[in-house]
């Protein structure tokens, strides 16, 4: 386990008292060294199982970073920074429907993102285990009401992402000059209806299909003017740094006409593609050639093979956390208010900044005439919960494992470059932390183990239950917070639906923001 300690200088705090102080997330870390931490725990604590094959396979990476900042008593004294990766995650793949199980014992989505989360929620029932049950040193801290706890003043976490998000974060402009660098994509170019191309423009074939993965790496990729073109070894991939810039709300439709430009001459020509199809309900995406492809904004599902999926699209799913929390219902119980995320980090990659600022904070809300209502709106939520203003910056840092670097180093291979099959779960925690699947299960199962119930991943739903249950049979009932208490919870179905506040927000935010977001039966989440 590596953490990273750094001193920044105490601010001074006038008429000679020490006033209480938190560093900036801007003084606190850089995104550079967010990432790199992520890069070195990945080759330091990940053991090679589960990892890609060299040179054939690629991954994708995401984390949850803790940070923390403590003051000396002193006020000449500086600000101390320590920063630790308490979650990890790889992987590209989700299982389709016919796969899903109403044991609780698969992983419906193994993407990075998603098992990065989950291992986090593994992570923070340790840490309340550690704290209302061994009443060790822990990031919870006792909470105004009684037998419920919050966050520590001084940790906050930082979520890193190899790559954007896949759905309406990877919707990304893309303009005509191959290798000259341009000017960011400006709020005032984005803020338009509806998205068109000259009718003579020729696209090719394989960009009208959903995101296609090998060919992304010889797409255009727009650069910062200050930050030259890198060239990726052979010269066939570029990838695009926009640093950390920071932009208001964005709209929620980027449009243009036939004839538009972008900031300093460029025509926009094309948009990166999802493979995240629209959800029903949704308006969808026109299917034109070039930039008219998608529509922005929408809710989407990520796509399968020949088996439709159930799994709401990574950008979907950070939207939700922004709102709710990335604890879940089931730990909502035991909190006096949601764990939200500080910060977003992505690594190297096509990237806009408006795009992921649409995708987590700026949503529309789905058939709604006005253009101004957006995700950022909802309104009436419960206490404690509210839509963040989420900070989200690129690093410069590329992962050496991501489909552009493999791409980069294969020399005369003419074998095709896959995704990894595997995906890897890591949790700070000191029991077994380190979790490897494929389509769902412990990588290596049978499909004779599979119909054992005792194999499964740490991660799964059942699991994560059985570690909730765990805890509160640690507890004596008469500590239990009220919410569980009231009625006497069998199902995993139960105890979620108990958690009101946390039922309530999520309701809220269906009615005014999400309310085409897919729902699986209640018959799935029966398990006890």
């Amino acid at each position: 386990m590596r953490v990273f300690v750094t001193s920044l200088p105490q601010p001074g705090v006038g008429l000679g008292a020490c006033a209480p102080w938190r560093a900036s997330s801007k003084t606190m870390w850089t995104a550079d060294e967010i990432a790199q931490l992520c890069y070195k725990h990945y080759e330091t604590q990940l053991s090679k199982q589960g990892k890609p094959e060299p040179n054939r396979e690629w991954t994708l990476l995401a984390a949850v970073v803790k940070v923390q900042s403590t003051t000396n008593q002193a006020c000449n004294k500086s600000v101390q920074v320590t920063k630790e990766v308490v979650s990890m995650g790889t992987g590209t793949k989700c299982i389709g429907l016919s796969k899903m199980r109403k044991t609780g014992d698969v992983l419906n989505d193994s993407h990075a993102e998603i098992i990065a989360r989950r291992s986090f929620q593994r992570y923070l029932l340790h840490q309340l285990y550690l704290a209302a049950v061994l009443k060790e040193n822990s990031v919870f801290v006792p909470g105004i009401e009684e037998r419920l706890w919050k966050l520590r003043p001084d940790l906050s976490f930082v979520f890193f992402s190899s790559h954007t998000p896949c759905g309406d974060a990877s919707i990304i402009p893309m303009l005509e000059f191959e290798d000259q660098p341009c000017c960011p994509i400006s709020r005032d170019w984005a803020n338009n209806q509806l998205i068109e191309t000259s009718d003579n423009l020729k696209v090719p074939e394989d960009k009208r299909k959903c995101e296609d993965l090998d060919s992304l790496v010889n797409k255009k990729i727009r650069l910062e003017p200050r930050s030259p073109a890198r060239e990726l070894a052979n010269g066939t991939a570029h990838c695009q740094n926009l640093g950390a810039q920071e932009f208001g709300p964005v709209p929620q439709s980027i449009i243009n006409s036939d004839t538009r430009m972008a900031p300093g001459g460029a025509k926009v020509v094309d948009v990166h593609r999802t493979g995240a199809k629209c959800v029903p309900g949704e308006a969808g995406d026109s299917g034109k050639p070039g930039a008219a492809y998608h529509q922005v904004g929408l809710l989407r599902v990520k796509p399968g093979r020949g088996d439709r999926t159930c799994s709401m699209s990574c950008s979907d799913k950070l939207a939700r956390w922004n709102v709710l929390g990335c604890q879940g219902a089931l730990l909502m119980h035991f909190l006096e208010e949601p764990i939200y995320l500080s910060a977003v980090v992505i690594g190297k990659c096509p990237y806009s900044q408006e795009a992921m600022q649409r995708a987590l904070i700026g949503r529309h809300a789905p058939n709604c005439i006005s253009l101004t209502f957006r995700c950022q709106n909802v309104s009436a939520l419960p206490k404690g919960f509210g839509v963040q203003q989420i900070k989200i910056q690129q690093s410069d840092l590329l992962f050496e494992q991501s489909r552009c670097a493999v791409q980069a180093k294969r020399v005369n291979n003419s074998a095709r470059l896959v995704p990894c099959g595997a995906a890897i779960s890591w949790s700070a925690v000191p029991e077994q932390p380190l979790d490897v699947t494929a389509n769902g299960f412990p990588q290596g199962m049978t499909k004779k183990g599979i119909r054992n119930l005792q194999i499964r991943s740490r991660i799964s739903k059942v699991e994560l239950f059985r570690s909730f249950q765990n805890l509160l049979n640690s507890i004596s009932e008469d500590r239990w917070p009220d919410s569980l208490r009231i009625q006497k919870l069998k199902t995993y179905q139960e105890y979620k639906e108990s958690a009101s506040d946390y039922q309530e927000a999520w309701s809220t935010l269906r009615k005014q923001a999400f309310g085409s977001w897919i729902r699986n039966s209640p018959d799935y989440h029966q398990f006890k």
